[in-house]
């Protein structure tokens, strides 16, 4: 059957999505166009196909134990020296981000797996291009502010195109959204 590249993210809504993803196109980075605009909860994870089912029946139930929650993007951050990447920082909902991922990495489910580097929520606006492109991206978004109620997260498969494709949508079982006053984090997340 053969080996399908997966992740698993939360994507950012219209029309923040896709003003992002120009935005990363206008950078200059050639992989915009190929990457939904996201936070990702799982990077990309080879599996063989075969093991798909499984994968989808773990995340039908991380998704039904979650619940709503605020999401509000602020101001940028970059990953350099360490690795060439600006991103706009998830500055409520990011505590909800490191648990549910770590939900979706649980060692005893079918897509454990240990990561390159500590999780850190974030929305990439900027990967791999140049140095100077990479400050104008950083500059430029300084000011972006974003905001919405995250109601569940979505299954992506790679394509031999290199392009994500949405294979699944999985709601959170729970529809209530807590109110944004008085939970806004600021950056003090856990597994930094």
């Amino acid at each position: 059957m053969g080996t399908v590249t997966i992740g698993v993210s939360i994507a950012v809504p219209e029309p923040h999505g896709s003003q992002l993803q120009q935005l990363r196109a206008g950078f200059g980075d050639a992989a915009a166009h190929g990457i939904p605009t996201h936070v990702t909860l799982l990077p990309p994870t080879e599996i063989d196909a075969s093991a798909l089912p499984a994968v989808e029946a773990h995340l039908t139930e991380v998704a039904a134990a979650g619940r709503p929650f605020p999401m509000r993007l602020s101001g940028t951050g970059t990953f350099r020296p360490l690795s060439p990447v600006v991103f706009v920082r998830v500055v409520a909902g990011a505590e909800a981000c490191t648990m549910l991922q770590e939900q979706v990495r649980d060692p005893a489910g079918p897509v454990a797996r240990e990561l390159a580097f500590p999780y850190h929520p974030h929305v990439t606006v900027a990967h791999g291009i140049d140095e100077a492109a990479m400050d104008r991206a950083f500059e430029e978004l300084t000011d972006y502010e974003a905001e919405w109620p995250c109601t569940g997260f979505g299954l992506y498969e790679q394509g031999a195109d290199g392009v994500w494709r949405k294979l699944r949508e999985y709601p959170f079982g729970g529809s209530v959204v807590p109110p944004q006053a008085g939970c806004v984090e600021h950056g003090s997340v856990p597994m930094r």
